[in-house]
């Protein structure tokens, strides 16, 4: 890619194109050369993943719905019931859940990456306005911020990290899973996955959502790893060469059953504890980064990184960072618009001719008054128990 400038076709599909590795050519060519396989599978692409988010945006409020409709009922999701496995509502969020990652995963078939992951952010803002809709669960300014940091850092995140190798063989794949970084990697994750879901887990997870979806983001790096090998095998299978008899298939089926339901009872305790606005887009947040980790360390693509793509990584970590705190540590507060200080011209505190503000000298008036009335009633009290 040279250091030509682009005009504005540059968000064109001739560019996402490029970025996906299919011509290394600059931005500026001619999109009339774009084949019309080409620019159907683009547009294909972003249908899939567009319907995805909707889907997946939809499923969190049916799920909270039947989690709810549970807790009147009977023994709450967190407290480690599965009384939801009889809800109509939980099952109909969960089917719209698989129905939008498969629409995601099937989406990585026809558009870049650098087109299908940003939009997947989309399921947040689609869950938080659901959520106010129909679980009168409200933001104040501070979370819609955090909430929009999330997205933007990472999304920033995704267009500075490296593109994907493509796998084309299950012997290559076994290359990759065999060697020393991605192995001491998978022992990390799954260490700290158990670590969480046995010590923090009982002790802190009805007072911080961090810890709920922390088990679910750094399992979920294994479901896409496993998903992505079992699409290697289907692919070989369907061009004639069976992988239905190599174990490594199922090692990887294995991994995506195990790492789904572990997934799905952690998140449900999230959902039915917290705010699904304070879910959605931290648990879109923890499990994007975890993919991407993921995939640099099993196709060494962080040697690949230029400076300007490592700095651009680096900074949508931090905004990731902040609009977490953000989201955390203000989401009790009661702050918006309306009642932010001075926000309207009429609502000025009037300023006294000594240069003071009034209220804060009618405050202080009424504190040293309040102050010598509790003396005075020391005072009597002790002349009532002392009499002369």
């Amino acid at each position: 890619m040279n250091s030509t400038s682009t005009d504005v076709t540059g968000s064109t599909p001739q560019t996402l194109l490029d970025k996906m590795g299919r011509d290394n050519i600059s931005s500026s060519r001619d999109p009339d050369k774009l084949t019309p396989e080409d620019i159907t599978s683009f547009w294909i692409g972003f249908g899939l993943a567009f319907s995805s988010t909707i889907f997946i945006g939809t499923s969190f409020i049916f799920k909270k719905l039947g989690l709810r409709k549970l807790a009147s009922q009977g023994t709450r999701a967190d407290q480690g019931g599965y009384g939801y496995l009889k809800e109509w509502l939980w099952w109909a969020g969960m089917s719209l859940m698989i129905l939008g990652e498969f629409a995601n995963f099937a989406a990585y078939a026809f558009a870049p990456a650098t087109l299908v992951t940003p939009l997947g952010a989309l399921s947040v803002i689609v869950s938080s306005v659901l959520s106010s809709i129909f679980l009168r669960e409200k933001l104040n300014i501070l979370g819609k911020m955090g909430c929009a940091l999330c997205v933007i850092g990472s999304t920033v995140m995704v267009l500075h990290s490296p593109q994907e190798q493509e796998v084309a063989s299950m012997d290559i794949l076994k290359e990759k899973v065999q060697e020393p970084g991605f192995v001491i990697y998978a022992f990390l994750m799954v260490g700290t996955a158990i670590f969480f879901m046995i010590f923090v887990a009982p002790k802190y997870g009805n007072r911080t959502v961090l810890v709920y979806i922390t088990i679910c983001s750094t399992l979920g790096s294994f479901t896409v790893m496993g998903c992505k090998g079992v699409g290697v095998a289907i692919h070989q299978t369907l061009h004639g060469q069976n992988q239905f008899t190599n174990w490594l298939t199922y090692v990887f089926l294995s991994a995506v059953i195990i790492c789904i339901l572990v997934q799905m009872n952690f998140l449900n305790r999230a959902l039915d504890i917290y705010n699904t606005a304070v879910v959605t887009p931290i648990y879109y947040v923890f499990f994007t980064t975890c993919v991407i980790v993921a995939s640099l360390v099993l196709y060494k693509e962080f040697f690949s990184m230029s400076t300007k793509d490592i700095f651009g990584f680096i900074c949508g970590f931090l905004i990731i960072c902040m609009g977490i705190f953000q989201l955390n540590a203000f989401r009790d507060v009661n702050i918006s618009l309306k009642n932010l200080p001075n926000a309207h011209r009429d609502e000025l505190p009037k300023v006294s001719l000594n240069g003071g503000s009034m209220n804060q000298e009618n405050t202080d008036e009424q504190r040293l008054l309040e102050n010598d009335s509790i003396c005075a009633k020391d005072y009597h009290d002790e002349d009532d128990s002392h009499p002369i």
